[in-house]
């Protein structure tokens, strides 16, 4: 062992290794000058020591040198803080490290951006930190956030091993089948003019392998889409593939109930109920407009075409007349929250509803038992009183009201129900109260050490603790099995073309698909899928019908799927399975909105990698031996 290499993390030293001599690696994360005295907080991804370097020490010469971000091996004694500069803040802050050695290991010119991290300071342009992410990476918040997702893999593969999954791997390069988002394509070399794709997922893999006897299978896989990026996308993404043979719906749910509830009982120390609630696609794209429902809040559409109907209001009436829908949200005690501002023609609620399609934005304040607003003489009493009866209005409640299509009025309002419950406070994110609770803490440390010259005193906050509306889970039933795409004008599948119908619903396949509903089910998770997944078709007849429903002729479907449609005839078992977004995953379990955050080495918003500057150009002998 070199004299240099560390005997102890920078996490590791307590009150009990006082005497000890040790050597300590990491980064400067601050250091402070004095005559006789040089501080340093030495950090690696363990933890921080402070060290000091006293002028009665050799290395003493050496410690002006030393700035923010350089890499030091330090040789010191352990020893007991002085009595008020213990640092409850740090788990090592009982102890610091009187340092009898330095090694500069390396020297790091000025960062281009604060490495350290202050509570309430903003972070460097995301652009910046993603160009050199090497540092970004060294912040103690990504750092803590990817040993999350560490954690995350290891609780899944032992809890899957339990149950006696397999993990198998499945290829990378494969066929092109362009159904559903596009592929990034590969070249080949050896075949010029032919093509492989990326995976978007290992879907058509992982039922051969149901065909081949692997009855219950996983894998944590890559998977890439060519797809418009938002805060929670990234065209290359990891998931938790899992398939399994011989089962119906409720033994996959079951499966994934069991394993989400010990993902957060080992990560989180979280107890989540053993079943999620069940919920049906059309129930929820009337209530909440989406099938992704943020539900640890209520907040709920409701229909009020036929009150519309029985107004004298023009802008309903025209909007019923074309077949357009009237639906309105209830902002429970938003009266005195909602300004003028917020409410007028053209104001801020109006201005966030126009992004998503509305011309407008009607609103009644309730007052007793009475609607009060510009249109409320539009509204004859007895209609009034259906309003106020059917949104379980109070006084002192804002209703929120939409006329256009059914779509535009359920993204709106779907939309708006989340942009109120964060203006309003109605929902607040676990990793928010967690600040919070964080900065009374400090206040009361602070406060004691005045009162008590320095002396820790007992903590009187209580300890943070989760609480049950921070995790509200669900799954998702009876999607349709197709969308109509109007520029197309076809059929398309909503999930993928190797979904099952019901059984109930196949005499429905060719004379009204639009009808047929699936055996899909999606989990979300405070307003985010983070899993969808199927019973799979395992009868070849049933699969070509459903591919001439999508439009594809036999010859199409063969050139496309033909190998699928070849195993499924050699005695393919009824299977299914489902895949759940770790990025999306661990986002929610680390305390993060953004799924760059969670991603080592992530593009950015045009699926660019700052740091490598790829997607980059390639020499011109690489184009010619791949025939381009």
């Amino acid at each position: 062992m070199a004299s240099w290499q560390r005997t102890h993390t920078c996490g590791d030293l307590r009150a009990a290794d006082v005497g000890k001599t040790v050597v300590l690696n990491g980064w400067v994360n601050t250091y402070r000058a004095y005559n006789d005295q040089i501080f340093v907080d030495l950090r690696d991804r363990y933890g921080i020591t402070q060290i000091v370097f006293e002028a009665d020490d050799p290395s003493f010469k050496l410690a002006p040198e030393i700035r923010n971000e350089f890499v030091l091996s330090v040789k010191g004694t352990v020893r007991e803080r002085l009595p008020g500069a213990h640092n409850p803040k740090l788990a090592t802050g009982d102890v610091e490290v009187k340092a009898e050695g330095l090694t500069v290991l390396n020297r790091c010119p000025t960062p281009k951006f604060e490495v350290t991290e202050f509570p309430g300071e903003e972070l460097a342009n995301e652009d910046l930190r993603l160009e050199y992410r090497f540092l970004d990476l060294r912040r103690p918040t990504l750092q803590r956030t990817l040993a999350m997702r560490h954690r995350l893999n290891q609780v899944i593969r032992a809890h899957l091993d339990r149950e006696a999954f397999l993990e198998v791997e499945t290829p990378l390069l494969g066929r092109s089948t362009p159904e559903g988002a596009r592929d990034y394509l590969v070249p080949s070399r050896v075949t010029p003019g032919s093509w492989y794709a990326l995976p978007q997922s290992p879907q058509l893999y992982k039922q051969l392998l149901m065909v081949g006897g692997y009855d219950k299978y996983f894998q944590i896989a890559h998977c890439l889409r060519d797809e418009d990026l938002r805060a929670d996308r990234q065209p290359e993404f990891t998931q938790l593939d899992l398939e399994m043979s011989f089962v119906e719906i409720d033994d996959i749910l079951g499966v994934i109930e069991r394993l989400v509830g010990d993902v957060f009982h080992q990560c989180l120390e979280v107890e989540l109920p053993a079943a999620f609630q069940r919920l049906q696609y059309a129930d929820v794209m009337a209530g909440y407009g989406s099938d992704k429902p943020d539900l640890r809040y209520e907040m709920q559409m409701v229909d009020l075409t036929e009150e519309a109907r029985l107004s004298s209001f023009k802008v309903f009436l025209d909007a019923v007349e074309k077949g357009h829908v009237v639906r309105a949200l209830n902002a429970k005690g938003a009266a005195d929250k909602l300004s003028n501002t917020d409410l007028k023609p053209g104001g801020k609620l109006a201005e966030f509803a126009s992004r998503y399609g509305a011309k407008g934005l009607a609103w009644f304040k309730v007052e007793g038992d009475k609607l009060a607003s510009s249109i409320e003489k539009f509204f004859p009493g007895p209609v009034q009183d259906t309003i106020r009866q059917k949104t379980k209005a109070q006084s002192g409640d804002v209703l929120l009201l939409v006329a256009d299509k059914e779509d535009v009025v359920a993204q709106t309002l779907s939309a708006l129900r989340s942009h109120l419950a964060a203006q309003l406070k109605v929902c607040v994110n676990w990793w928010d109260r967690k600040a919070e609770y964080e900065k009374q803490l400090q206040e009361e440390e602070s406060l004691a050490r005045k009162k008590q010259k320095g002396k820790p005193a007992p903590r009187t906050v209580e300890p943070f603790r989760f609480q049950p509306r921070d995790f509200a889970l669900a799954w998702i039933l009876d999607f349709p099995l197709f969308m109509w795409d109007a520029d197309e004008k076809r059929w398309v599948s909503n999930h993928h073309p190797f979904t099952a119908p019901r059984d109930e619903d196949l005499h429905l396949l060719e004379s009204d698909p639009g009808k047929v509903r699936a055996k899909a089910y999606d989990l979300v998770l405070n307003g985010y899928e983070v899993g969808g997944g199927s019973i799979r078709i395992h009868n070849p007849e049933l699969q070509e019908r459903v591919f001439r429903v999508l439009g594809m002729s036999a010859e199409q479907s063969r050139q496309r799927f033909g190998f699928l449609l070849d195993a499924l005839k050699y005695g393919a078992p009824p299977h299914g399975g489902i895949a759940l977004g770790l990025d999306r995953f661990t986002m929610i379990l680390a305390g993060t909105t953004n799924i760059r955050d969670v991603i080592a080495f992530p593009k950015n918003q045009k699926a660019k990698d700052l740091m490598t500057g790829a997607p980059a150009g390639v020499d011109a002998r690489q184009l010619k031996e791949l025939g381009l």
